[in-house]
């Protein structure tokens, strides 16, 4: 029922995509301006949750026995590539954004996709198949992700960094004396 929803509303299924990647990294942003890292760390848990169900929950529409297809291609096209793209997205942006360690979040989200793949591939049961692409399109996702939450990461950095400057150019010299011999910045 909803995959025929979304096959006859393929447009707008893209187009939600790029306003929901807008107003996530919208949200994350504003998390991480107002120092709220509990709450992106819960909507990093969310995301790893729904990324664990969506993809490791038995689906049973497919017989037993390992399958596996092995493909270096560009699908750029579809839904399924577009929900490859959205699986990790989320996760990546906002556990990215809390630790202000994007690109080791990135390095974590690309070998939890290659986990998953394995998984699906040697567990039968699950009645899901590995696919190469589904591993590729999950890296372009957690990429994508990666750079939002780096973007956000300098966005912050550069904010404190000039507000430093702006009081430390306010106080006199020593008092800025004062600081270097107590080991301050």
């Amino acid at each position: 029922m909803i995959s025929t929803f979304l096959i006859e509303h393929a447009p707008l299924v893209r187009a939600a995509f790029w306003v929901a990647l807008a107003a996530a990294a919208v949200l994350a942003w504003l998390l991480h301006r107002l120092r709220l890292r509990g709450v992106l760390l819960g909507l990093s848990g969310v995301s790893l949750v729904a990324v664990l169900v969506l993809t490791l929950f038995p689906d049973g529409t497919r017989p037993g026995g390992v399958t596996c297809t092995v493909q270096f291609s560009v699908p750029f096209q579809g839904l399924e590539t577009l929900a490859n793209v959205a699986l990790l997205l989320p996760l990546v942006l906002f556990l990215g954004t809390a630790t202000n360690r994007p690109l080791t979040v990135l390095a974590g989200a690309v070998a939890l996709s290659v986990a998953i793949e394995v998984v699906q591939a040697l567990a039968p049961a699950l009645g899901r198949r590995c696919d190469t692409n589904d591993w590729f399109m999950n890296t372009v996702g957690s990429l994508l992700g990666a750079v939002v939450a780096l973007v956000i990461c300098r966005i912050d950095r550069r904010r404190t960094t000039t507000a430093r400057r702006r009081v430390t150019n306010g106080r006199n010299a020593e008092d800025e004396e004062f600081d270097t011999l107590r080991g301050r910045c």
